[in-house]
């Protein structure tokens, strides 16, 4: 008998469609090409689909994917709902931008109906609703934002005008999923001001990276002379050290022959005859000095006697005789000899 039933239910259902007048739908219905069914007593409602029943005028119930049962003339199927994602196409409009740029936008709108009975009841064309609030709320948020913001921040204007649309969205059972923008139109003057601010822009980085490459050059060759200086003055310090060393140990060596010559001097003056060998080496040193004088200068100052040289020698001899006097007597008791007297001078 549910056979019985459901074939005859089936019939009538295409009958109706073929005698009855099309009825008003929604886009939605037009989308997924569902028409206000027939009261057959057993309906198949489709998967993804809701179909608001009423009965004698008054909302009754939602019916359910699957196998269900009406009361004929009673029950009327008034609304069919798709529970599907919705995708609606914003035509193109004109918005001002902050800095009162005209732009002419377009997008795509993301949907679903969450609740079938506040969809059907809550507002006349849910996605007409939808898509004229998603253009005003468009041109709201791109009237906060520039025109440099708008290209740089499009997702954060797809996320806000999203939050929007759900916060006026939320009485028609409608939940906006997402929003893309697809194209921004900008006039042709203020493209071709963009154009000229980026070649403008490319230029500006090309002189300051050539600005930053002559710095960093002269920095290098700045760097590469104090390096030289710095070199230069540490190898002259160590000549200069090595200098100062060489010339110290060339005055140690100096003192240390000349030392050396005074002791064996002091040891041949202690030998026997020493003074008479310390008077010849004076008088040679004289006669040498004299034959040398008013080589150099014309002007000279010479002792009264300077041709009795005897007498300069004797002279000598008796300061080298007081100075030997003036020795510690640790010299004098080296040798038992007496000293020497120096002879008479002639």
């Amino acid at each position: 008998m549910l056979g019985t039933l459901c074939r005859t239910g089936g019939a009538v259902f295409k009958n109706s469609q073929q005698s009855l007048p099309r009825l008003w739908v929604t886009l939605s219905q037009q989308r997924c090409a569902s028409r206000l069914p027939m009261n057959t007593v057993v309906l198949f409602v489709p998967q993804q689909e809701a179909w608001v029943v009423q009965r004698m005028g008054r909302f009754h119930r939602v019916l359910e994917p699957g196998l269900n049962f009406l009361i004929p003339v009673l029950d009327k199927v008034r609304y069919v709902q798709s529970l599907k994602e919705i995708v609606i196409d914003i035509p193109e409009q004109s918005a001002v931008s902050l800095d009162n740029v005209t732009l002419q936008i377009d997008g795509v709108l993301y949907l679903r109906i969450l609740d079938p009975l506040k969809a059907s009841y809550g507002v006349e064309d849910p996605e007409y609703a939808v898509t004229q609030l998603a253009q005003t709320t468009m041109r709201s948020e791109l009237g906060k934002l520039t025109l440099d913001k708008v290209f740089r921040e499009r997702e954060s204007l797809n996320s806000n005008i999203v939050r929007s649309i759900n916060q006026a969205s939320d009485d028609w059972g409608i939940r906006c999923l997402r929003y893309e923008i697809k194209d921004i139109q900008v006039p042709p003057r203020i493209k071709d001001s963009m154009q000229m601010q980026v070649e403008a822009e490319r230029k500006k980085r090309a002189t300051v990276l050539e600005s930053e490459g002559m710095r960093e050059s002269g920095i290098n060759v700045a760097e590469g002379r104090k390096q030289a200086q710095i070199l230069a003055s540490e190898g002259e310090k160590a000549e200069q050290i090595n200098k100062a060393a060489g010339e110290a140990q060339a005055v140690l060596a100096k003192a240390e022959a000349k030392s050396k010559a005074i002791r064996l001097l002091s040891d041949a003056l202690a030998e026997q005859n020493g003074n008479a060998a310390a008077s010849l080496s004076v008088a040679e040193q004289y006669v040498a000095a004299f034959s040398n004088l008013a080589k150099k200068s014309n002007t000279l100052l010479l002792p009264s006697n300077a041709g009795n040289i005897s007498g300069m020698v004797t002279q000598a001899m008796t300061i080298y005789s007081k100075l030997a006097k003036q020795s510690p007597p640790a010299e004098s008791m080296k040798t038992d000899e007496p000293p020497v007297q120096s002879p008479p001078a002639q």
